[in-house]
């Protein structure tokens, strides 16, 4: 038997070791798949960064926001647009056209990085939410607001002094109108649950307007102002953190009918439940009897009970016990007056 070298000994071992070969794997029995298309299928195909990456690394690195659509919530800026209209002809005395550009979600970050600068960004709280939301109002708007309510010339593009933070006074009148805004916002917000959103201060800089972290999911509506010739736009965000609370009924779908309750069939039905007739029974004692006692009852037969004159007698509703009362007389009919209140839980 011949052994082989010695390591060292005039052979190289690496040269007699067969390296393995990946064999293309069949997916289906007849197109096979090599490795080629597994680079494909996980984006390692192409070392040039300009080429847009594929597969499985283009879904991971992707900057779309996966979210679930809140319906409700588009409705509810719609019922703003209404409102914020309103009050905007009020503030101003001018004709006022706002409309709903759109309702999107972005990444908190991103967003504020996009914000256009110079722009006032107004911090808002809601109390009920024990959250933050922000409104955004850029410079256009801001100084289209504030020459209309100095007694700006109507159809004339007020002038933009640039290179200057905003005045005290610019401040005051841009927080009146957020503040309107926020209000109406609020009312929009009553059919799904009743808030109270509040100014608390505002900002020139988005970096002082940090709210949530870079990668939070929020929701933006882009609202449109225009002010017979002049005006901008109007955006408020709000971190899905904020509107969690609410989020089961902002994913309801809107089929048509008006959103949430009805106030005016809420108002009428509640008058008609006033005028109700109801049968009320006063029940005057009671006793146990036997069956067959009862059974040979007779005409002018007494049954005595264990209640005086003087005790409370119980009122009943569809057999629901409501209080107690007095029986007496009055004008020649019989009554009773109540003694206690009427019972709402459990005949409590």
């Amino acid at each position: 038997m011949t052994n082989g070298p010695e390591p060292g000994e005039g052979g190289d071992d690496f040269e007699e070791i067969a390296l393995f070969t990946p064999q293309p794997v069949s997916l289906d029995g007849d197109t096979p798949f090599d490795q080629a298309d597994i680079d494909a299928l996980l984006g390692f195909g192409s070392a040039s960064p300009a080429k847009p990456k594929s597969g499985l690394r283009a879904v991971i690195e992707s900057n779309v926001i996966s979210h679930e659509r809140l319906p409700m919530l588009e409705v509810v800026c719609e019922r703003m647009v209404r409102s914020f209209a309103t009050s905007m002809r009020n503030l101003t005395s001018d004709a006022i056209d706002v409309t709903l550009d759109e309702v999107t979600s972005v990444r908190f970050g991103e967003f504020m990085n996009r914000v256009p600068l110079p722009a006032m960004i107004g911090v808002f709280n809601v109390q009920e939410w024990e959250n933050y939301g922000i409104a955004i109002v850029d410079s256009n708007l801001i100084y289209a607001v504030v020459d209309a309510l100095l007694g700006g010339r109507k159809g004339n593009s007020p002038l933009r002094i640039e290179g200057r933070a905003f005045t005290t006074i610019e401040t005051k009148l841009v927080s009146r109108m957020v503040q309107l805004a926020l209000d109406d916002l609020a009312n929009a917000f009553e059919a799904i649950e009743p808030v109270k959103m509040e100014l608390k201060r505002i900002e020139t800089s988005p970096r002082f307007a940090a709210i949530a972290g870079p990668s939070n999911i929020a929701a933006v509506a882009t609202f449109s102002v225009d002010m017979e010739g002049r005006g901008g736009r109007f955006t408020v965000l709000l971190p899905y953190a904020t509107i969690e609370p609410v989020r089961g009924r902002l994913l309801q779908r809107f089929m048509g009918e008006k959103l949430g309750r009805d106030r005016m069939w809420e108002a009428h039905m509640a008058s008609e439940l006033w005028q109700t007739e109801i049968t009320m029974d006063v029940v005057l004692g009671q006793r146990q009897m036997r069956l067959h006692d009862v059974s040979n009852l007779a005409v002018g037969q007494t049954i005595r009970l264990d209640r005086g004159p003087d005790d409370t007698l119980e009122v009943h509703c569809g057999g629901v016990p409501l209080g107690h009362a007095h029986i007496g007389q009055r004008r020649s009919n019989m009554a009773v007056r109540m003694v206690t209140d009427i019972a709402r839980e459990n005949g409590k």
